[in-house]
């Protein structure tokens, strides 16, 4: 029954995070923000509007994650760390994602 509270809030993530789909897959194309193994966006290249748009996601996935812990009886750290893994395996060739050791590296 956990499982599948886990795999509905992760869709409904998912489908959360659809309206800024467009703005985030640009900046992603563009080289300017990409996955973090923490279930974070990160900033590849500092811009204004890439800051504003990885606070604004990430403020969001953080509030995602807190309902997702919260419904499963796990920690806030655990249910990103998952949420940022699947990111990172879903992230396209030629975008970014940030090793464990802290290096952005080009899929």
């Amino acid at each position: 029954m956990k499982m599948l509270k886990y795999a509905l809030a992760m869709v409904a993530l998912l489908m959360s995070m659809a309206a800024f789909a467009l703005d985030l897959g640009e900046a992603k194309s563009q080289g300017l923000v990409g996955e973090q193994t923490d279930g974070y966006l990160g900033v590849v290249k500092a811009t204004p509007a890439a800051v504003e748009l990885a606070a604004d996601i990430n403020q969001k996935r953080r509030d995602a994650y807190e309902r997702i812990a919260k419904k499963n009886g796990i920690t806030l750290d655990k249910v990103a760390k998952l949420a940022g893994q699947k990111a990172i395996d879903k992230t396209e060739a030629g975008q970014y994602v940030k090793t464990p050791d802290g290096q952005w590296v080009e899929k």
